[in-house]
């Protein structure tokens, strides 16, 4: 019998090191990861994937690991543009009497273009393909990620004041259907409803947000209980708590996808773990605002899914997911008083796979599993600083930094390579960024 001809593929990716994520904390030694038409096709020894593949494009990555494209799921990306305007302030001072004037006198189409592409940039090379975006101009933001060619859920805005984008609840209402059908099956580019907060959006608009999301069978994703002033503040209001305002409302269900929650009784945790809930915690942005801790242990522990974000660059300051596991970690270890808490596997799930779910998208992303898009990450292990090498996925977790991510695919096309952005033009995105400078410093 004549040996079988290798079927002809798009691309092989050959590592040292795979971590799929699923299954859980396993590493694979000398894996390649085969993709044709944007899709996984095989993952297998790199042996075995040489005999039975003929790539058009062979990628060897001798002393990298593979894991599967982070996801960044609560990030307000145009915000990029206001990267330490206003530091070291409480929430509502820096909300209410910084960034929200600063905004008010710059914010335009213009504007969320140039700081999505700064973004972008930033994301692809800290090794991050996907975001859950939460701004104004939801339009503008689509179009832009899907231009350069990045995983997006936009968010849809509510909030029950006149903005730039749009004046009334009814135009709130009928701007989020225009931008929904317009990028209704978009291979890259999703939608969420995105109503601001509790404290900012009315029992009337929530309702109509719950009818909405089931008919177009969108996720809804809020700040909720982000600091005891907020869920202070419902109470003295409503005589509920935030979360119990949304449960009387009927949105506490598998579609919500709550950003913070630093502020939250078991009973509640019991209570998102039964109706399904994703909690996006974001470590680093709680903590440089003083707004409280997630207890991500304990939602772990409960079975809720946990997922992670950076919140926007003007209240944290980066677009770093690999600092952003780190932190989550370590912070949970002490929140749960247990050095076993919040595991390093654990961890890198939460910005990869329960990201992924979190945002509808883990039957597509978030793993590298045979029908998944490939959407990929390689880091260099070999650098001193990850030296000796004992455990890949505690490395990564908390020794690796972003600046280690070689090379970056989103759907199989190959958008970083050895550190170098591909079909973006670095020199264009920062000119555009100093005259954003300029003109917000002269405010």
């Amino acid at each position: 019998m004549s040996p079988t001809t290798p079927q002809l593929v798009d691309l092989m990716i050959e590592a040292r090191w795979v971590v799929p994520v699923e299954p859980h904390a396993v590493v694979l030694e000398d894996h390649a990861v085969v993709v044709q038409d944007s899709v996984i096709v095989a993952l297998l020894p790199i042996a075995e994937a040489r005999a039975a593949y003929a790539p058009l494009e062979r990628v060897e990555l001798r002393e990298h690991v593979l894991i599967p494209g982070l996801i960044n799921s609560h990030t307000h990306n145009p915000m990029t543009l206001l990267r330490g305007l206003a530091d070291d302030l409480p929430l509502m001072v820096w909300l209410q009497q910084h960034i929200w004037p600063a905004e008010a006198k710059v914010i335009g189409p213009e504007f969320v273009r140039d700081g999505v592409e700064l973004a972008v940039a930033e994301m692809l090379r800290g090794g991050t393909t996907c975001a859950n975006e939460n701004y104004f101009f939801p339009d503008v933001i689509g179009a832009t990620y899907r231009r350069m060619g990045f995983r997006a859920v936009v968010g849809l805005p509510v909030i029950e004041f006149p903005t730039a984008w749009a004046t009334t609840q009814d135009d709130y209402f009928e701007r989020a259907c225009e931008v929904h059908d317009s990028f209704r099956g978009d291979p890259l580019v999703s939608t969420a409803f995105a109503p601001h907060a509790p404290y900012t959006v009315s029992d009337e608009s929530f309702e109509r947000i719950r009818v909405l999301s089931d008919q177009l069978d969108i996720p809804v994703h809020l700040h909720m209980h982000e600091t005891a002033h907020e869920v202070t503040e419902e109470k003295n209001k409503s005589g509920l708590r935030p979360f119990q305002r949304l449960q009387k409302l009927g949105l506490i269900n598998d579609r919500l996808i709550a950003v913070h929650m630093t502020q939250l009784t078991d009973g509640e945790i019991a209570a998102c773990a039964e109706a399904g809930v994703s909690v996006v915690h974001c470590p680093e942005s709680n903590l440089k605002l003083a707004s409280g801790f997630c207890p991500a242990e304990k939602l772990r522990q409960a079975g809720v899914n946990v997922a992670l974000g950076t919140d926007g660059c003007a209240s944290n300051n980066d677009l770093d997911m690999f600092g952003e596991m780190r932190t989550a970690a370590l912070l949970a270890k002490a929140v749960a008083g247990d050095a076993a808490a919040f595991d390093a596997a654990y961890a890198l799930r939460t910005a990869t796979l329960n990201g992924a779910k979190a945002i509808g998208l883990d039957a597509k992303i978030g793993s590298l599993e045979v029908g998944k898009q490939a959407d990929l990450a390689a880091v260099r292990l070999s650098d001193l600083e990850t030296q000796p090498l004992f455990h890949v996925i505690s490395q990564l977790v908390y020794a690796a930094s972003r600046h280690q991510v070689s090379d970056v695919w989103i759907a199989g096309r190959r958008k970083l390579a050895d550190r170098v952005l591909l079909d973006i033009d670095t020199d264009a995105v920062l000119a555009r960024t100093h005259a954003w400078r300029e003109r917000i410093a002269a405010h």
